[in-house]
This record gives C-alpha cells, sequence and structure tokens, in this order.
C-alpha cells in the first residue's frame, strides 16, 4: 500500500514532530492531510516522564490541538502490562511523581520508599532522578524481584542536545548490580499492536514514524508494518548503515512525509 493510502498513522514526537517547544515545519500541514483524507493519527511516545493530559497541554502550548485519545504512551503499555502479568503485586515506583501517580490512578500498587512487601521495581524516564532512587533500586535488586522498565531509549532530544533517558538510567542499575529490566514499550510490538485494535485498522493500513532505529523504526518491524525514518531528530544516516533494522522509507523530515502522503 502507497504511502498516500495509508489510513493509521503512528507518530513518535521528540525528533519527529518537535523538538523541546520548537514546532517542526510542515506537522500542522501533515495533521491536516491525515484528517482531510479521513484517516488516523496517534502520538506513540516512550517518554514516561509525562501522563497523556501533560502531553496534551504541551501540544497546545505549540500550537496542537489534541485530546487524550490520541496518545500511547509507555506508561499505559506498562500498566496493561503489569495488570495482565503481575495482579495484585506491589512495586518500587523510580520515575517522576507523574509517573507514580497514574500508576496508583491506574489501581497498582506503587511506594515510593523501601518498605516491606516489595514484590518489583517499575521504572520510567525520570527527570526528578535522585541518588536516593538510584540506592533504593541497588538495595531491592539484591534480591530477585520484578523488574520492569517503560523503554530502553538511551538518550531524550533537547533544543540543545541529548539528556539521558530511561535505557541509561537502566544501565546505571546493570552496572551496580547486573540485573537488567524487561522493557515495555518501543522497540517491542505491544504498543503499535494496541493502537492497531485501538482503532481498528489492519497492519498493511498502518505506518510508524519516528526518528530513532532502536524504538520506533524496530517496533514497527517487529509488528510487520510499513515505516518512516526520519532524520530530523537523533538517528543519522550512517546509524541506518550500521543498523540491522531497516526502514521501508527514509525521509528528511515530517514536512517530506506531508508532500508524500497527498500525492
Amino acid at each position: 500500500m502507497k504511502l498516500s493510502e495509508k489510513k493509521l498513522f503512528l507518530l513518535d514526537m521528540d525528533g519527529t514532530i518537535y523538538l523541546d517547544s520548537d514546532l517542526f515545519d510542515g506537522t500542522l500541514d501533515f495533521l491536516s492531510e491525515v484528517k482531510r483524507k479521513g484517516g488516523r493519527y496517534l502520538f506513540l511516545t516512550n517518554n514516561s516522564s509525562k501522563s497523556a493530559k501533560a502531553y496534551v497541554d504541551k501540544l497546545k502550548n505549540i500550537g496542537i490541538e489534541s485530546t487524550e485519545d490520541e496518545f500511547l504512551t509507555s506508561t499505559y503499555a506498562t500498566i496493561l502490562y503489569i495488570k495482565e502479568k503481575f495482579p495484585g503485586r506491589r512495586f518500587y515506583s523510580l520515575g517522576t511523581a507523574s509517573f507514580t501517580k497514574e500508576l496508583l490512578d491506574a489501581g497498582i500498587d506503587v511506594v515510593t520508599d523501601l518498605t516491606d512487601g516489595i514484590d518489583g521495581i517499575v521504572m520510567g524516564n525520570d527527570n526528578e532522578l535522585t541518588f536516593k532512587k538510584l540506592e533504593d533500586a541497588c538495595k531491592l535488586l539484591l534480591n530477585d524481584i520484578i523488574y520492569i522498565a517503560t523503554n530502553p531509549d538511551w538518550v531524550c532530544p533537547t533544543a540543545f542536545g541529548y539528556v539521558p533517558d530511561c535505557g541509561s538510567f537502566a544501565e546505571m542499575l546493570f552496572r551496580a548490580t547486573g540485573k537488567r529490566p524487561q522493557f515495555i514499550g518501543k522497540p517491542e510490538p505491544e504498543m503499535i499492536y494496541l493502537a492497531l485494535e485501538k482503532f481498528g485498522y489492519k497492519g498493511d493500513e498502518a505506518v510508524m514514524i519516528g526518528d530513532r532505529l532502536y524504538t520506533d523504526i524496530a517496533s514497527g518491524f517487529n509488528a510487520g508494518i510499513d515505516t518512516i525514518f526520519v532524520l530530523s531528530g537523533e538517528g543519522t544516516l550512517a546509524d541506518l548503515e550500521k543498523s540491522e533494522v531497516k526502514p521501508t522509507y527514509v525521509i528528511d523530515n515530517i514536512r517530506e512525509v506531508y508532500n508524500r502522503i497527498k500525492e
């Protein structure tokens, strides 16, 4: 199926449609064109430091009107995973206050201090990280406990470059404890499966768009759908040459994606 015939566009955000608070040229045209053609778009993000509501507010501030139903976060996917695999278990939350609240609001038993009865650790991208949290996690990982992380991203793009993301925090803990978590978000295919189910589309009607080969593009590849690797964020052509994961399309930016889908 040609890009212009796709019905569901799954969008990474940072590095794909904006960077920090700077909206990329072509983003609004792209979103409008998808709706004009009768399609749908869904924002898929590995960033677990913000809730869907916080993303609605962020996008509004940079000129995009959206609703919470248009977001699928790694936190939401993690909540579904815990509810299915570990119902009733207690977890230490290594993440932002927003992350912890989202877990609690969903009915997950989480704590932020060491206490009795902790069955595992659930970790997200934490821009409120403290040494105490890392120390608590190291103590807990001395035992054979459940260890889940929302996403394996090494870095999160910013206007000045990059800052550490959840994958980097997990690597620190691995160096200290020898333990690695079960990652939930991209590149695992579950978020894409959820998106297809949410809107009732078939795999060949969907395309994943993102700037990271090892998460965005890999998730689409693992889910068996077409992918677009944009060169406006973290990933480069040099990365592509070294990667075993190959996108269906390589396109410079969201403006050029817009030009392709309106054909």
